[in-house]
């Protein structure tokens, strides 16, 4: 592999608001919804490649640095502070380390996550207003980092009933697109294991928020496993995973998931409480993961990690192990053992 960026990257300076900020983006269009950020050339043999939510503690370059310390394939990472409702751009410097990173050529995809404070389902109220207005910026900066898509919990109703909590989110969602017209960053819907007055929890409610903002090319959908278990969807079998895809793709479209995140449940089925495991380490099992990332319908799509870890990670570095050895055609494998950025 070649130390110069690929050819079919390039590094622009532009001004926002007195802040000088860089955008990374593609010279060509994507070829499919699912196209990496930039080309794999690892050898990848079938089945889904894996990565994990990186910390961007230090810089956006570090959650990457952390990310191929683990010998991911994938990153996802937060945008700006999740637990707070605005943040600063990406500085300068850290977009100079962040676009060497990307450069390498070492990474997949780099996708981000939205904040958690975000709610775009909830009744008129300042909160309700600061979500939209903190998405906007969230795709602003994710356009500055070259991600090609934020993963969104749809909201929650806080009482006002299923149907009205779900046109909030389409009424949310259309300011939020109409703020941001121009940008290509699109919003991977995930579903929710369904608990409180959380939705999306039923495909249904992400095929309804589909049929029904004006801008539904803007849209995608992340799978969570965790989330599909404690929902009610037995993905234990190949037979009820099978039955839960068929669900999205008869509601939604295949071609509409951009991502999954690959957790275990600590809870039971139909729980509707979202508690994740290690792979294997949970009610779901390691069994089913071997169907799940084998499926050859979504061969090269993201899938990430979002277990429980200690600050040396080395449970991501294992739970990585477990999902490549579960892979069609692949030896079961050692943890990723490199000396990892603090």
């Amino acid at each position: 592999m070649g130390s110069g960026p690929p050819a079919s990257f390039v590094l622009k300076m532009g001004m926002n608001l007195g802040n000088t900020l860089f955008e990374l983006t593609e010279r060509f269009p994507p070829r499919s919804w699912v196209t990496p950020l930039f080309e794999f050339k690892r050898g990848h043999i079938g089945g889904m490649i894996f990565g994990a939510h990186c910390s961007t503690a230090g810089g956006f370059h570090r959650a990457l640095q952390r990310g191929l310390g683990l010998g991911c394939e994938v990153v996802q990472l937060f945008v700006k502070n999740n637990m707070q409702w605005f943040g600063q751009p990406p500085a300068e410097g850290d977009l100079r380390l962040y676009a060497n990173e990307i450069a390498s050529g070492k990474l997949a995809s780099v996708f981000g996550h939205t904040g958690y404070l975000i709610n775009l389902g909830g009744p008129p109220s300042v909160n309700r207003d600061k979500s939209v207005k903190s998405l906007v910026q969230e795709i602003g900066f994710a356009e500055t980092l070259g991600l090609p898509f934020l993963v969104l919990h749809p909201g929650a109703h806080l009482g006002q009933g299923e149907e009205q909590g779900l046109r909030q989110i389409v009424a949310g969602l259309d300011e939020v697109f109409a703020a941001t017209r121009q940008s290509p960053v699109r919003i991977a819907l995930e579903n929710t294991a369904g608990q409180g007055s959380c939705l999306g929890w039923q495909v249904r409610h992400l095929a309804h928020i589909f049929q029904r903002v004006k801008k539904p090319g803007r849209l995608g959908v992340c799978l969570d496993t965790a989330h599909f278990f404690a929902a009610g969807y037995d993905i234990r079998t190949r037979q009820g995973w099978d039955q839960a895809i068929g669900e999205v793709e008869k509601l939604i479209g295949l071609d509409q998931i951009l991502a999954f995140h690959l957790n275990d449940s600590k809870t039971d089925l139909a729980s509707r409480v979202d508690r994740h495991a290690g792979i294997g380490q949970g009610k779901i099992g390691r069994a089913a993961f071997a169907h799940i990332v084998g499926d050859e319908r979504f061969a090269k799509h993201p899938g990430c990690l979002e277990t429980p870890k200690s600050a040396d990670l080395h449970e991501d570095a294992e739970n990585l192990a477990v999902l490549r050895s579960l892979l069609p055609n692949r030896k079961p494998s050692s943890p990723v053992r490199k000396k990892l950025p603090s």
